[in-house]
């Protein structure tokens, strides 16, 4: 189980545990944290999940594969480096303390 810091565009900040085997976006949707709206159930196939990893953890997580880049591409105001899709990362304990922000919208 990770400890989990999903922090609105607004600031509002929520702190949940996640369990291991879920995706980083099931943790909101379970949680019911605004600001991740994950339309496609977490296949991979929009950006309604889209986050901003903290600088400090963007090494720290396993790198986007290429389905994961092209969806970026839709993402609202995306950064190449801080952008990802939170139904691409799988909860580990190593993700304990992961910090991530929404952007303004979800498109």
């Amino acid at each position: 189980m990770a400890k989990i810091t999903y922090i609105e565009f607004g600031g509002t900040e929520h702190v949940v545990e996640v369990p291991n085997g879920l995706t980083v976006m099931e943790g909101a949707r379970d949680n019911g944290i605004p600001g991740i709206e994950a339309d496609c159930g977490g296949a991979c196939a929009c950006s309604t999940c889209h986050v901003y990893v903290a600088p400090d953890w963007v090494e720290k997580l396993p790198a986007k594969d290429d389905m994961e880049e092209d969806m970026l591409d839709f993402a609202y105001e995306p950064d190449a480096a801080r952008s990802r899709l939170t139904c691409q990362i799988k909860v580990t304990d190593a993700l304990d303390g992961l910090v991530v922000q929404m952007p303004e919208k979800q498109i």
